[in-house]
């Protein structure tokens, strides 16, 4: 199963975010766990990957992903490859996609579709207190002239507001808009996907023009790793945009 965006042009935009089905990883990453770093055989993740990849008619060869660090920095990518420090990818390259790995945290993927310029976003907790959307808008603004009333997103699968329990320590860095404390468990509940929803409308991307999933991947952890729920020990899903190739 593949979770596709419906507000994305399809002629345009090829966009979808993995869910954990129909892999070949064995326990604890069943099973189409897309992740290298989480001590899966890279013989299955590569395989799985072909899968993914492969219904969506993207080479592996074309995608652009980084080692993620939870932050907020933004590469300008030109080319497909490999980079190291960044939770935030912009192109305006047909034929390169843009691939972050999530398994609880926010994936926010983008399309400017006056200027064809296309963006994939990997937001936690503190990517999300550290602006790491905001960040991004302000590049793909800087670099290609990018106006939110032209925007369209996606907010993928993520852990959801009734899911995500914190401590203080977490809590004190969201606007109370976007937590609730709990009397009876003595814990704060933050809303990740609000948060980040915030942060796009604040650029003038209007609510009708951002797709929030309803998914959790918490509660629905029959179909998506949670880090979370299975503590660490599972695999990773992918979240990927990018212009088709003329």
């Amino acid at each position: 199963m593949i979770i596709k965006p419906q507000l994305f042009n399809a002629d345009e935009v090829t966009a979808a975010q993995s869910t954990r089905l129909n892999g070949v990883s064995p326990e604890p990453f069943q099973s189409l766990n897309l992740g290298l770093s989480v001590h899966d055989d890279e013989k299955n993740v590569q395989k799985n990957r072909e899968l993914f990849f492969g219904q969506l008619e993207i080479p592996t060869t074309q995608l652009s992903t980084s080692h993620q660090v939870h932050q907020n920095k933004v590469q300008v990518v030109e080319r497909p490859g490999r980079s190291e420090g960044y939770d935030a990818q912009i192109t305006s390259k047909r034929g390169v996609f843009l691939a972050i790995s999530i398994a609880d945290c926010t994936p926010i993927l983008i399309h400017d579709e006056r200027n064809d310029v296309v963006a994939a976003v990997h937001a936690g907790w503190r990517g999300t207190t550290m602006g790491a959307v905001t960040n991004t808008l302000k590049q793909m603004k800087r670099v290609y002239g990018t106006n939110g009333r032209f925007c369209k997103v996606f907010i993928g699968p993520c852990i959801s507001f009734d899911a995500f329990e914190v401590g203080d320590e977490v809590a004190v860095n969201f606007e109370s808009a976007y937590k609730r404390f709990d009397e009876e468990k003595k814990k704060w509940f933050v809303d990740l996907k609000e948060a980040n929803k915030k942060q796009l409308t604040d650029f003038g991307i209007s609510s009708d023009q951002i797709e929030v999933s309803e998914y959790c991947t918490v509660k629905n952890n029959d179909m998506f790793f949670s880090h979370r729920k299975e503590k660490g020990k599972t695999g990773r899903m992918m979240a990927v945009i990018g212009l088709k190739p003329e």
